[in-house]
């Protein structure tokens, strides 16, 4: 066959447009999948919202022995709390099946995602709905309207813009974290536990004000591993209370784009990483 001839008889590349509708009938399909089985999705949901929520009791029934942990009174954590859980949810409804990219790597699945015209974090992405993400989703607009209003909040619009760009930016730290993570399988095949590590290390710290840690602790989490930036700094800026943050006002009211750089970074491991990949031959 001559060069000419490979050209025209080689799939088109598809444009921008073509993927998106694509990416979109993908995940209509996987939720519509995914409802086909409604037991399974309600029992799935109520466990989502059994863990997410049993999170926040615990919180609620050790302060109601103390008046506040690090200074932070029951009604600024709940606050903080449901920041850091709504930006979990919105990293995690679309991104969840990252989990699974070990085990594609290694049974050889991931092969097929290379030989089609869509990207293979899409069709990773878009394999497979996971109902029980809908039960964090729930649990945390609950909390955050029982937060709202035991702190007695004032959502004016400078608020709801900046808490909407911090549970965004904040989803973006968990997705570049978990796509950075997730992508050293093309390189080491099984990498769960790291992700793992990581998963318990944003909510065991990132559920309370840092500076009940320490200042070692506060400052690592802060500039090595921005888990402040997921909601620690972001709800200071809510109640008004960025003194002992460790970062200046200013720094604090930008939290948001600490989010798009860390998942820029991910998404950059993530093609890099590719590149090494190599079929298991399965």
């Amino acid at each position: 066959m001559s060069q000419q001839a490979r050209v025209s008889a080689a799939p088109a590349h598809p444009t921008l447009a073509d993927s998106t509708r694509v990416t979109w009938a993908l995940t209509k399909a996987a939720v519509r999948g995914a409802a086909q089985y409604r037991f399974n999705f309600v029992i799935l949901a109520l466990m989502g919202i059994a863990y997410q929520g049993s999170g926040f009791a615990f919180i609620a029934v050790v302060l109601s022995r103390y008046p506040s942990i690090g200074g932070w009174t029951f009604p600024e954590i709940a606050v903080l709390y449901a920041l850091r859980l709504v930006a979990h949810a919105v990293y995690l409804v679309p991104l969840y099946m990252l989990n699974e990219l070990d085990d594609l790597v290694r049974n050889g699945t991931f092969d097929r995602f290379l030989v089609r015209p869509l990207n293979p974090l899409v069709q990773v992405l878009t394999r497979r709905f996971s109902v029980n993400t809908l039960g964090d989703v729930i649990t945390a607009v609950g909390i955050l309207v029982f937060a709202s209003s035991i702190a007695d909040l004032t959502w004016t619009p400078t608020h709801i813009l900046f808490g909407v760009t911090a549970v965004v930016g904040g989803a973006l730290i968990e997705g570049g974290l978990a796509l950075g993570i997730s992508a050293m399988s093309f390189r080491f095949v099984e990498v769960w536990p790291a992700r793992y590590l990581v998963d318990n290390i944003l909510l065991n710290f990132g559920s309370y004000p840092l500076s009940v840690f320490g200042f070692a602790a506060q400052w690592f989490m802060t500039w090595i591993l921005p888990v402040a930036f997921i909601a620690w700094v972001p709800a200071a800026v809510i109640l008004d209370r960025t003194a002992g943050l460790g970062v200046s006002a200013t720094v604090a009211w930008l939290a948001p784009v600490v989010g798009a750089i860390w998942f820029a970074l991910g998404y950059q491991v993530w093609r890099r990483q590719l590149r090494s990949y190599a079929s298991t031959g399965n």
